[in-house]
């Protein structure tokens, strides 16, 4: 999706949302919230994160996320970066001073390198053209910290409802639902260090009495979502095309 179409849909974008998920019974804050209480998740698992660091939110478009971020890790600063102008002022209309937010050309970050403890994107990349994911996921390496991770939602191909969820989604018009190997092998060819790959929401809201399973499904390729969770590794010599 180019920056116009995101431009287009901004406004609309959250009323969209929660049309689009009423299946599932849900609405969008959830999705948000269960995102940002599995990164708290990781974070606590992994010492050498900084809970009090900085985070960057790729694709942050409205800030659905922000408020929830707030909440798992109040101590923290938060970097909000995006294609879009229009979402971005939406997103700091509605979030104000709880992040900062940075307008991106699409190519190349405006940070230095290792400045990000940790980064997040939340069902951004099937909105990217496939063949620019490996030079984004090495950008998003370049500017987190040696030993810095990565979590990356996306949409399951293989589940039924997602796959509907995006057909019938005004702003997924142009989208390209990527499968979990598919983008495991664009984060090895990016140089990351693989860690887990993790599938999620597998019941909708009417059998949601089972949703304490899914703690131990999440090696099922039948979720409706999953994320994957890659570090850094430590500096070698590689070309940086944005320099």
């Amino acid at each position: 999706m180019k920056r116009a179409e995101f431009d287009k849909f901004a406004e609309e974008y959250r009323a969209l949302h929660r049309k689009n998920i009423a299946c599932t019974g849900e609405t969008p804050e959830y999705f948000a919230e269960y995102k940002m209480k599995d990164l708290r998740g990781i974070v606590n698992a992994t010492p050498s994160i900084s809970e009090t660091g900085h985070f960057l939110d790729f694709g942050a478009g409205i800030g659905s996320s922000v408020s929830f971020f707030r909440k798992y890790f109040p101590n923290a600063h938060l970097t909000c970066v995006d294609v879009s102008k229009t979402c971005l002022e939406i997103a700091a209309s509605n979030s104000g001073t709880l992040a900062e937010y940075v307008v991106f050309n699409g190519i190349c970050l405006p940070f230095a390198d290792n400045s990000f403890e940790a980064v997040y994107a939340s069902c951004v990349f099937h909105h990217i053209p496939p063949t620019e994911h490996v030079h984004l996921l090495q950008e998003l390496k370049r500017v987190l910290k040696v030993n810095g991770v990565i979590m990356l939602y996306e949409h399951n191909p293989l589940n039924i409802l997602s796959v509907r969820a995006v057909n019938s989604c005004p702003f997924d018009e142009n989208a390209i639902l990527i499968s979990a190997n598919t983008m495991r092998a664009h984060f090895k060819s990016a140089g990351y260090l693989l860690t887990s790959v993790s599938y999620r929401v597998f019941f909708p809201r009417l059998f949601s009495f089972f949703r304490w399973m899914e703690h131990w499904l999440t090696w099922l390729p039948l979720g409706a979502q999953y994320y994957i969770v890659a570090s850094k590794t430590p500096p070698q010599k590689e070309m940086d095309i944005c320099k």
